[in-house]
């Protein structure tokens, strides 16, 4: 097995990323092909299978060099058949991904959130190496989220374990999500919701900053800012790590991690948002949770889904079998 490949496949809304991934976690060889949402979808698991066999030869390697394949897909999962319950922005709807790349690529396959294997990355080759209880969040367009226990992602009764997005964080002048609920954690500690909490203090309030003079307003140029002492960067920088750091210290309070990482785009910012989100985690942290978790800025960026997505196939496709 140690000259085999496995296949990790990370499908997002706008780009399909695929790796061929060692034995040891290695990426051997990556790229990525455009995700066709035309007619809800349906394209994508020959369009990969496809992608799969064109590198394979252009690789002047044989099929038999693989070993199987791992995937991270937007929306809940069913674990009995590796069904996709609902990805609205691929046009999906119980449908059946893992028998449908099965069929297309002839290898076995293995489906799982794309955030719970970009935990799952994380933990194998990345900020959370080495531990077994580990707490992912991933701050993007949205923010994502997954729990691993004892080496094992939570999945819970019906795949929806791990919704850090969706803690509800706003009491008071909340806004709706995407999802329908008022006050989700994704309404204020994601990239559009940080741009929101901007724009809000803009308006309420009247401290000179740069940022009233921005002609794009972005989660970037307000880390940015804040980074070189913005008093009203600063202040909208405290107040997501005080949402965040609230929530993720009652999700340790449950769960008792070791490492609790943060990814996403919005993880670019570092020491700019570590910092402040380390000090609310603390006060809001039961004392011996906050003493045995260690927060991380994660280490993989576009790289964990694809390696999470290996390890998935490499423990409970190839593992059991042995």
């Amino acid at each position: 097995m140690d000259d085999k490949w496995f296949v990790g496949v990370d499908i997002g809304g706008t780009t399909i990323k695929l790796a061929f991934i060692t034995d040891e976690g290695e990426i051997a060889h990556k790229w990525e092909i455009p995700t066709n949402t035309a007619d809800n979808g349906i394209h994508i698991p020959s369009e990969i299978g496809r992608a799969i066999d064109r590198k394979i030869s252009e690789l002047g390697e044989t099929k038999g060099k693989l070993i199987g394949l791992g995937v991270g897909a937007p929306g809940p999962v069913n674990d009995e058949n590796g069904s996709i319950e609902v990805a609205v922005n691929l046009g999906w709807s119980h449908f059946p991904l893992r028998e449908l790349l099965e069929q297309a690529t002839s290898l076995p396959v293995i489906v799982d959130n794309d955030a719970n294997v970009a935990a799952i990355g994380e933990m194998w080759k990345g900020a959370g190496e080495g531990a077994q209880n580990l707490l992912c969040v991933t701050l993007g367009t949205g923010v994502g989220g997954g729990v691993i226990a004892n080496g094992e992602i939570l999945h819970g009764v019906n795949g929806a374990a791990g919704e850090i997005g969706h803690i509800a964080a706003v009491i008071d002048d909340a806004v709706r999500c995407n999802c329908g609920k008022l006050g989700c954690l994704e309404t204020v500690a994601s990239a559009t919701g940080v741009v929101r909490l901007a724009k809000t203090n803009l308006q309420s309030t009247d401290t000179q900053s740069i940022l009233r003079g921005a002609a794009h307003l972005s989660a970037k140029k307000i880390f940015d800012e804040a980074k070189a002492g913005d008093e009203l960067a600063l202040e909208v920088v405290n107040k997501l790590a005080f949402y965040l750091g609230f929530a993720l210290a009652n999700i340790a309070n449950v769960t008792n991690p070791e490492k609790i990482v943060i990814g996403g785009g919005v993880s670019k910012a570092g020491e700019t948002l570590l910092q402040p989100l380390q000090q609310q985690f603390m006060q809001y942290a039961f004392t011996r949770v906050a003493e045995g978790a260690e927060l991380r800025i994660a280490k993989l960026g576009n790289d964990a889904g694809i390696i999470g997505a290996a390890w998935l196939a490499k423990t409970k496709l190839v593992l059991p079998q042995l």
